[in-house]
């Protein structure tokens, strides 16, 4: 029974995967018999799972978009809030819920109709979320196609910028979307170089799905985090920011989390020291603690944090 579930679990997961499987590919990959399949997909429609059916020799499997999911049943204002909500997770308003939240993203958005597309698209448009994260902005529905592409192992088109050279076209078998610090990037395998590659999703563009499925490759080390943890420490950034900081150690680093590393110099002050390629990030930090601070490094730093306060001095006094 327990392996009659499991594999119930995991045909759900791949009808929701793709708009139409072939009975064949779909019975390969569950490693059964058709008829086995055939009873399985009877078995969620008795659960109120609404999956059509093809006949033939070319015949398949597909889930309705648009339908309610049981046994989550949804009306449209209920599916509406709940991508809108996923999507502000997703863009980091709440921490360490990233990438599950763009996973959860691409299952709801696979199912719901053209008209609950258009609207929550519309109405994130239209909204600024008052997410302090200090990164860059993302398009959320770029994040949703390639979340869909790696969730739906489908080949990806995109236009990407490198931090130095000039934008290309590229095309991967993504593999994993993985949000560290401020940043997402795609982890893929990339078809054109015939290695692993790593991109940064702000600076890639228009990615389109293609169609073409693979089988996923299995990446060093089979941890596609540490895989981009070990490329983002080979990659050095412009400055090592050391400041000294008039307020107790768990108190600024609560504050900052995972984008610096935080050593108490006595009990109501710590060092903050941060590896980063934009001074922005820093500034910011220091201006919503409001504490003291002196600057160790680098001397651009204080450049930029004096530049900051003449800037709201100025604004303050009109």
């Amino acid at each position: 029974m327990a392996n009659t579930s499991a594999r119930m679990l995991r045909l759900l997961s791949l009808l929701q995967t793709h708009r139409y499987w072939p009975g064949t590919e779909l019975a390969d990959r569950l490693e059964v018999s058709p008829r086995t399949l055939r009873r399985d997909v009877d078995r969620l429609r008795e659960l109120g799972y609404p999956v059509d059916a093809a006949r033939g020799v070319a015949g398949g499997y597909q889930l309705q978009a648009g339908a309610a999911v049981p046994p989550l049943l949804l009306d449209d204002e209920e599916a509406v809030a709940i991508a809108v909500g996923l999507r502000t997770a997703a863009a980091g308003a709440v921490a360490g819920f990233e990438e599950t939240s763009v996973r959860a993203l691409a299952k709801v958005i696979q199912l719901l109709p053209p008209r609950l597309r258009k609207r929550i698209d519309a109405l994130q448009a239209a909204t600024a979320p008052g997410v302090f994260g200090g990164g860059p902005a993302l398009n959320a529905a770029s994040l949703t196609t390639i979340a869909l592409a790696c969730r739906g192992e489908e080949r990806l088109r995109f236009a990407y910028t490198p931090r130095e050279g000039a934008e290309s076209s590229r095309y991967v078998e993504p593999h994993r979307l993985v949000s560290l610090g401020r940043r997402w990037y795609l982890v893929a395998w990339d078809l054109d170089r015939g290695d692993w590659r790593s991109f940064r999703i702000d600076r890639l563009t228009a990615p389109q799905l293609t169609g073409a499925r693979f089988r996923p490759r299995e990446i060093p080390g089979g941890d596609p985090v540490a895989w981009m943890r070990s490329r983002l420490a080979a990659v050095p950034n412009r400055y090592d920011v050391s400041v000294v900081i008039g307020r107790p150690a768990p108190e600024v680093q609560s504050f900052v989390g995972q984008w610096g590393t935080v050593e108490p110099e006595s009990a109501a002050s710590c060092r903050l020291r941060m590896n980063v390629d934009d001074l922005g990030w820093p500034v910011m930090v220091l201006g919503m603690l409001g504490a003291d601070f002196t600057v160790e490094s680098p001397p651009e730093l204080r450049d930029q944090a004096r530049a900051a306060g003449e800037t709201l001095l100025r604004g303050a006094d009109r």
